[in-house]
């Protein structure tokens, strides 16, 4: 295992270095950030004078090779819009994503789980084919269109929730719903058809002719075997959650890691821009080394090599 996980880190290396190097490039060509801060009106010798004090007038490959370094030492520079260090921000507002993200993947496996066993036990039924009809509808729905639909519903018409910001358990409970939406129709989907490929197994005809009762067999033997494929696959979702961030948290103006990256963007706030892209890679190739780990820890017959 140790092996695996050092092997592993060792291959996100290229990796990161091909993200950091396409965001810096991306970023680059975007625009001339100094000319959006100081506006239509400044005078040219303004704008010359701060990009020579940012160090925007030198070479491109000086100017690469500076933020390489910076990526190593885990300074990306001081942001354009708040003026401090642009790491410092992003981790701040990392916990407010997180918090979307965690609450989103517990609504999904809470609604997905339960939905899936009773899809697969009623296969071919009509339980199945609602479940099912659902979960297609809830995986199309764009999440930004669901955002304003709980907005004009819950907030607007009902008065039941805050329309956006942050503060209290009600302000998350919109986002939560708009992100945990699609994760839910997803892992409802993998959960019926594990269940349904385990249901058709000896052991689950033998459990049953030893006379265990419904419950027994589906938990015992039938959910505990199904939720090795759909461990793994809840862990990759978790990375695509905070991607999905970006949108559900610009609707709701929730003000965590997405709201903050969209904002540095139509700013060109290039160091808040690239030491935003470098934390949530990090955190998504994490995310894929833990989902194989947690494949191994649920199956052990699995090998990792």
């Amino acid at each position: 295992m140790g092996y695996y996980i050092g092997r592993r880190l060792l291959e996100a290396i290229p990796t990161l270095f091909l993200i950091v190097t396409i965001v810096f490039f991306l970023v680059f060509i975007v625009g001339d950030p100094i000319a959006l801060m100081l506006g239509e009106n400044a005078l040219p010798e303004q704008v010359a004078r701060i990009r020579d004090s940012m160090g925007l007038n030198d070479p491109l490959i000086i100017q690469y090779l500076r933020y390489l370094g910076s990526v190593l030492t885990g300074h990306f520079g001081e942001s354009y819009q708040y003026h401090e260090p642009a790491i410092g921000i992003v981790l701040e507002r990392l916990p407010l994503t997180l918090t979307l993200a965690i609450g989103a993947i517990v609504l999904a496996i809470v609604i997905a789980i339960p939905l899936g066993v009773w899809a697969a036990v009623h296969r071919g039924g009509t339980i199945d084919n609602l479940v099912s009809s659902v979960s297609v509808i809830a995986k199309a729905m764009p999440s930004f269109w669901l955002g304003i639909m709980l907005i004009l519903l819950f907030s607007v018409t009902l008065g039941w929730f805050p329309v956006s910001g942050s503060g209290s358990w009600a302000h998350i409970v919109l986002p939560v719903i708009t992100l945990g939406t699609g994760t839910a129709a997803e892992i409802t989907r993998l959960v019926r058809s594990s269940m349904v490929e385990i249901l058709g197994q000896d052991y689950i005809r033998t459990a049953y002719g030893k006379g265990l009762k419904d419950s027994a067999v589906l938990f015992r033997h039938g959910l505990s075997n199904a939720f090795i494929p759909v461990t793994s696959i809840t862990v990759l979702q978790f990375s695509h959650l905070l991607s999905g961030a970006l949108i559900t948290e610009a609707v709701f103006a929730w003000p965590g890691l997405g709201q903050l990256l969209v904002k540095a963007v139509t700013q060109r706030d290039m160091p808040l821009i690239q030491a935003a892209v470098f934390i949530v890679a990090l955190m998504v190739i994490a995310l894929s080394i833990l989902s194989d780990i947690s494949f191994k820890l649920v199956d052990r017959r699995i090998k990792l090599d």
